[in-house]
C-alpha cells in the first residue's frame, strides 16, 4: 500500500492547470502524488474538505529589520506573522542596522535566521556605491534573491542615484536586479516645496507621479544599453504601468498590496500611518494597478512590510517614518479582492507563487506540483473575518488595515510538509530554511 507521511485530503487545489479537487500526497517534504488517495497510508492527514488548497505563497519583499530593533521586528516575530498570515516564505530586504552589503553579513543573517524563521526565507543584498565590484560574486552567494537598489532615498542609508553608479551595478553581474525606482534628484529638488508640519498627503505631492516615471524611465534606458534584467518593486503609477509594457524583454513589475487596496483618503483617516514609500495615491492609480493585474503586466503583489514603532508614525509630517506593516495581512486582503470578483485564485497564485519563483529563479517553489516542496496555503473562502491590531505579532503592534472586514481567510499554512500554522495557532518549533534560487550557489 502506498505510504506518505501527509495526505492533504478532498480540498480544491489551486493547479498550474486549474482548480480541482484532489488529494496531495506528501513524502520527505515533497510533493509525491496529486489525485485520488483515499487508498493510501499517511503519518499524518488534513481534512481540506471545503477548502481551497493553493501553492505555499510567497512575500517577495518584506524588511524583518533583523539586525536592528528588536522592538519593531525580528525575523522571528516577522516569520510568526508571516505563517499566520499564510504565507509559506519571505524575500528580507537589506536596510537593516548593518545594512546586508558584504559577505560576512550575508553569512552572519543566513546562520541567524536557522531556528528562528518559521517559514522559509529568501535574502537580498544592498548595492552601495562602494561593493559595486563584488555585487557579480554577492548574488551568487547561497540563498541570495537578488541584488537591491534604492536609485530613491527611503529607510536606511543605501543609495545609488546617478546613472555612471546605476550604470556599474548592471554591468557587474547578471541575475535580474530589483529597483526601489524615484528619481532622487527630482525629490531632492522638490523638498523646499514644502514645509514641516503640512498635512501628511503632501507626501504624495513631493513624491509625484514625475518622480517615479523619471526613475523608472532612466533605469529602462540603462537596463536596454546593458542588456541586464531589471525587476522594478513597488510600481505606483499608471504611467509606469503603461511605459514598461514595452520592455517586456528586460523588466518585470511588482504592484504592492497597498496600491490595489488604498488610495488618498487614507492620508485624511489614517495620517501618518498612510505613509509610504512610493506613496499611497489616487483612485486613478488604483484602477490602472487593477488594469495591469488583468492584462498581465503585473508579476509579482508583495506587501513592502516595513514596521516603524508608533512614536516614528505619529511624528508631524515630513519627520513621520515612511513605511507600512503588512506581513500579516496582505494573504486575507488578497482573498477578500478574490471574493470581491476582481481577481481570480489562480491569478492570486500566479502573483505570489509562479511569479516570484519565475522573476526570482526560485529552486523547488511556485506551484503544486509532483517534486515541488510541499508548502500550502489552504484557505477558507467563506470565513469573514475583521482584521484586529490584537492579531497583529509584530512588535510595533499596528496594521493600517485595521477594522477591515475580509471575506476568505487563511486556515493553515504548511512549509515542507510540516504543519506550521492551524487556526491561528502556531507550531514549531521554526523550521524554517534559506530558501535555494537557480542561479546561486547550493540551489
Amino acid at each position: 500500500m502506498t505510504r506518505f507521511d501527509l495526505v492533504l485530503r478532498g480540498g480544491a487545489c489551486v493547479l498550474p492547470w486549474g482548480i480541482e479537487e484532489a488529494d496531495v500526497g506528501v513524502r520527505e517534504g515533497r510533493i509525491a502524488a496529486l489525485g485520488d488517495l483515499r487508498a493510501a497510508e499517511a503519518a499524518e492527514t488534513l481534512d481540506c474538505r471545503g477548502l481551497h488548497v493553493l501553492p505555499g505563497l510567497i512575500d517577495a519583499h518584506v524588511h524583518l529589520r533583523d539586525p536592528g530593533d528588536a522592538a519593531v521586528e525580528t525575523l522571528e516575530t516577522g516569520t510568526r506573522a508571516a505563517v499566520l498570515g499564510g504565507l509559506a516564505a519571505v524575500f528580507d530586504m537589506p536596510n537593516t542596522t548593518p545594512a546586508i552589503t558584504d559577505r560576512t553579513r550575508l553569512d552572519w543573517k543566513r546562520d541567524h535566521l536557522r531556528g528562528r524563521a518559521w517559514c522559509d526565507v529568501g535574502l537580498y543584498v544592498g548595492a552601495t556605491k562602494g561593493n559595486i565590484a563584488a555585487l557579480g560574486e554577492l548574488e551568487l552567494q547561497p540563498n541570495v534573491c537578488a541584488i537591491k537598489v534604492f536609485a530613491g532615498s527611503s529607510t536606511g542609508d543605501l543609495l545609488v542615484e546617478d546613472d555612471a553608479s546605476l550604470e556599474a551595478v548592471m554591468r557587474s553581474g547578471r541575475r535580474r536586479v530589483c529597483y526601489h525606482s524615484e528619481d532622487e534628484y527630482r525629490l531632492q529638488a522638490r523638498r523646499a516645496l514644502f514645509s514641516p508640519g503640512m498635512p501628511h498627503r503632501s507626501h504624495m505631492e513631493w513624491r509625484d507621479v514625475e518622480t517615479a516615471l523619471l526613475g523608472t524611465r532612466r533605469l529602462m534606458a540603462l537596463a536596454r544599453r546593458t542588456g541586464r534584467p531589471a525587476h522594478i518593486l513597488h510600481v505606483s503609477t499608471a504611467e509606469e504601468l503603461d511605459y514598461l509594457k514595452g520592455f517586456r524583454d528586460l523588466a518585470t513589475v511588482e504592484v504592492l498590496l497597498n496600491h490595489l487596496t488604498q488610495t488618498d483618503e487614507a492620508y485624511e483617516r489614517l495620517g501618518g500611518y498612510a505613509v509610504m514609500n512610493p506613496p499611497i495615491r489616487d483612485r486613478r492609480h488604483l484602477e490602472a494597478a487593477w488594469a495591469a493585474v488583468r492584462d498581465g503586466t503585473v508579476d509579482v503583489v508583495g506587501s513592502d512590510h516595513a514596521p516603524h514603532p508608533r512614536a516614528a508614525k505619529e511624528r508631524p509630517w515630513p519627520e513621520t517614518a515612511a513605511g507600512l506593516t503588512g506581513v500579516q495581512t496582505i494573504v486575507p486582503l488578497m482573498l477578500d479582492h478574490v471574493s470581491a470578483g476582481r481577481l481570480s485564485l489562480p491569478r492570486l497564485a500566479d502573483l505570489m507563487c509562479a511569479g516570484p519563483a519565475r522573476v526570482y529563479g526560485v529552486a523547488g517553489k511556485g506551484r503544486l506540483a509532483a517534486g515541488y516542496d510541499a508548502d500550502f496555503t489552504i484557505v477558507d473562502m467563506k470565513r469573514r473575518r475583521v482584521i484586529e491590531e490584537g492579531w497583529i505579532v509584530s512588535p510595533c503592534g499596528w496594521t493600517p488595515f485595521a477594522g477591515h472586514r475580509c471575506t476568505g481567510w487563511p486556515a493553515m499554512t504548511v512549509v515542507r510538509g510540516q504543519v506550521v500554522m492551524r487556526e491561528d495557532e502556531v507550531i514549531g518549533p521554526p523550521r524554517g530554511v534559506p530558501v535555494r534560487f537557480l542561479e546561486a550557489r547550493g540551489a
